[in-house]
């Protein structure tokens, strides 16, 4: 009897240890910049519809876009939200990463929101007047960077002539003010509150004149992890799709979780709408931002568009 009993007890405790294993969720963490591109990744944090898929996902702010491979590569992250460019230059440079769902892509809105930012005593009239001065962007390869070389290319300056350097999106006031650059390139909150500080001017929008609508962000992991956790990106991808249309159509929950995430002032942030979430992604919508950094010398390899994005 008693070994019955003893037999029972164990059944149940293991039965409990069994369950709670399995409706545990999955802890992942996911890496962006300050900016609206990874919206649908913050916004499933704050509606739960990540919880609602069984992860528990924590948001983790990276300074600068560029450092994404690396901090997914160390799995201080296990995805992160690295640019078009920063991915295709990291997988490029022989890093294993592969895409796992869409975020952002180009349209006008994320476009007109795009601008070179240029400090008082600066002025530019010109693509010719940026010859010369130094200008900051948030990663040296990153979208913004990448964009500019390509509109001064289409507008006759040689992008050698240009002194680049990195600064964060949140340091950027900051470095303006101080003189530590002639222009940053930016976007949206960051151009209405240097221009509310009067920091100075809008020098050019040179995104609007590319009007392109290739993929901003997307975001990514690394092979192996992705390989070795197919049921985590499969939920991962659940809860991106279902919140993609919040960021698109519910501006008040979209700006909410932006704020909340970037540490930007709430009003500021409803100003201008979140860059358009896409979750779907496909190989040819890379080819265009494959042949832009060809042609600026910035990939030594032939890339496998198949290969770069999972299954």
């Amino acid at each position: 009897m008693r070994h019955r009993i003893i037999s029972a007890a164990l059944g149940s405790v293991l039965a409990t240890l069994v369950l709670t294993s399995a409706t545990r969720a999955e802890k992942i963490q996911i890496g962006c910049t300050a900016t609206s591109d990874c919206a649908s990744a913050m916004v499933a944090v704050d509606e739960g519809l990540f919880k609602k898929h069984g992860l528990d996902a924590e948001m983790v702010l990276i300074g600068i876009n560029s450092n994404i491979p690396a901090a997914i590569l160390s799995n201080s992250i296990q995805i992160g939200g690295p640019t078009s460019t920063v991915f295709l230059q990291a997988a490029d440079g022989g890093l294993d990463l592969v895409a796992v769902s869409g975020a952002s892509i180009m349209n006008k809105t994320s476009n007109d929101a795009v601008a070179a930012f240029v400090r008082n005593g600066i002025t530019i009239t010109g693509p010719q007047d940026f010859k010369g001065k130094k200008v900051g962007a948030p990663g040296i390869g990153a979208f913004l960077h990448v964009l500019f070389v390509k509109w001064l290319v289409e507008k006759g300056v040689d992008p050698r002539s240009v002194n680049f350097v990195e600064v964060t999106f949140p340091t950027m006031a900051d470095t303006i003010k101080s003189g530590g650059v002639d222009a940053v390139l930016t976007a949206e909150p960051f151009v209405t509150r240097m221009t509310n500080a009067s920091l100075g001017t809008v020098g050019a929008r040179y995104a609007a004149e590319l009007a392109r609508t290739e993929p901003i962000i997307f975001y990514a992991a690394s092979r192996e992890w992705a390989e070795k956790n197919p049921e985590t990106v499969k939920k991962f991808r659940a809860a991106i799709a279902e919140t993609a249309p919040i960021v698109n159509n519910d501006r008040e929950k979209a700006s909410a979780a932006i704020a909340k995430f970037t540490k930007q002032p709430l009003e500021l942030v409803k100003l201008t709408a979140p860059n358009y979430a896409e979750p779907v992604l496909k190989p040819e919508q890379l080819a265009w931002w494959i042949d832009v950094m060809s042609a600026q010398k910035m990939l030594q390899t032939k890339l496998d568009l198949k290969t770069l994005i999972l299954n």
